[in-house]
């Protein structure tokens, strides 16, 4: 007979105990919750795969539909009402949205979008496996795969009943990687929506099984026009000339970078420049040409870019350096300071950590460990900072994979299960919370 050490036998009882005790933490009706989203998660894959296979580039507006279709065919069946909301009036597809009504518990908002960078002309159009667990997929993690995610974690609480008297909007936008303007129409039924729940859950990609995000930064653009005198270039620097359209660029960037630059989550970005005797920008599609000769002053110049922030504060302050600087000209130049909004900030709120503290609960529950917050400065903008400042909100609950945003992205099948685990629990109980 073999033996073991008292040691070893104290370490597997205490083992034992751990998970025992862990176990005890997960009630009945969490245990048919599991059960059925194991039961259903071949069935999770697939539609994953179908809604892929369906390129839905933002401006591919009949795609994006057809997307939201197959979605809202799913939420239909499992007893959401649904409705599809026409943004044809910002140059966009539209917006689905699914939903229960109740009193009871927590009034929750789930955040997805439909729409993925790549267009219909892309050559990234299809769901291929690489090995048996992760898949070249376009929109697959962002976020296709968080909105089945959201989907399944739903149908499992229906199929066991557990959904009767809660309010749950699921938000599925249609242009989230390229918002339609203005805001007030393209992000209207979203913000109606927060304005009306306690809490927004956000599925965007996950950075990593156990984070979660609390905090994300704003985005805006900023746009530069500058204008000189033209003249030879053997008058640069003259009275009547003056310093010429690039040199005055050339000093605004300058002090963006010496004056504007430093503060902690605040980052800038000129992503185009073009500057010559003649220029056409077309900002839509971000490209321009220019004409100029070195010896010709050059009479214009536009340079666009991004601006990054952690609140509305730090953007105006951003914004009110950046203006002080573009009005202190050069000789025989003028330059205006053009900036557009387009996702306002998610603040890292005492309410957003104690959700975190929650869905971290969760987890430890399950067995998957504790959650952390994930630094703010390496997460894009989402459409979760639309209804920030009117809900606690956490983020990051989506899929997990590489690449986004490239022909390389590719989405991690075998965390789908955990990961639609994790957000079910955590739904079950804050629609069960007072």
């Amino acid at each position: 007979m073999k033996t073991i050490s008292i040691s070893r036998f104290f370490t597997l009882l205490l083992l034992f105990a751990v998970c025992s005790a862990s176990a005890q933490k997960i009630s009945k009706a969490e245990k048919k919750i599991l059960k059925t989203i194991e039961a259903n998660n071949a069935e999770a894959i697939q539609f994953l795969k179908d809604v892929v296979n369906i390129n839905s580039g933002t401006m591919n507006h009949d795609g994006v539909k057809k997307v939201g279709d197959s979605f809202a065919k799913a939420f239909n069946e499992i007893g959401f009402a649904t409705s599809w909301y026409d943004m044809s009036q910002v140059n966009r597809s539209g917006h689905l949205f699914a939903e229960t009504s109740g009193d009871k518990g927590q009034r929750l908002l789930l955040i997805g979008h439909l729409d993925t960078v790549f267009e219909a002309d892309s050559p990234f159009q299809e769901f291929k496996m690489i090995n048996d667990s992760v898949a070249h997929a376009p929109g697959g993690n962002d976020m296709k795969g968080g909105n089945v995610i959201i989907l399944y974690a739903l149908k499992a609480l229906a199929e066991n009943g557990l959904l009767e008297d809660a309010q749950i909007i699921a938000a599925f936008t249609g242009d989230e990687e390229a918002t339609g303007k203005p805001l007030s129409i393209s992000r209207e039924h979203l913000i109606e929506a927060g304005k009306r729940s306690d809490i927004a859950l956000g599925f965007e990609n996950s950075t990593g099984f156990n984070d979660a995000t609390i905090a994300r930064r704003g985005s805006s653009d900023w746009r530069v026009d500058v204008t000189g005198v033209r003249a030879h270039s053997s008058e640069i620097f003259s009275e009547r000339v003056g310093a010429g359209a690039i040199f005055e660029m050339s000093r605004i960037l300058n002090a963006f970078y010496t004056k504007v630059k430093g503060e902690e989550f605040l980052t800038f970005n000129p992503g185009i420049i073009l500057g010559g005797t003649q220029l056409d920008y077309e900002q839509q599609l971000s490209k321009g040409n220019v004409f100029g000769k070195s010896n010709v002053v050059a009479q214009t110049v536009t340079v666009y870019g991004g601006l990054r922030f952690i609140s509305e504060e730090q953007k105006e302050s951003a914004r009110a350096k950046m203006r002080d600087i573009v009005n202190d000209n050069l000789p025989k130049t003028s330059a205006k300071a053009t900036f557009i909004d387009s996702y306002p900030a998610m603040g890292p709120t005492k309410g957003n950590k104690e959700l975190l503290e929650k869905f971290s609960a969760v987890s430890k529950d399950l067995g998957y460990g504790e959650v952390v917050a994930y630094d703010p400065l390496k997460r894009g903008a989402a459409d979760v900072s639309f209804v920030a400042q009117y809900v606690d909100g956490l983020d990051g609950l989506g899929t997990m994979g590489d690449g986004g945003h490239t022909p390389e992205e590719t989405v991690n099948l075998n965390t789908i299960e955990d990961l639609t685990k994790r957000a079910a629990l955590l739904i079950y109980r804050l629609i069960n919370q007072k």
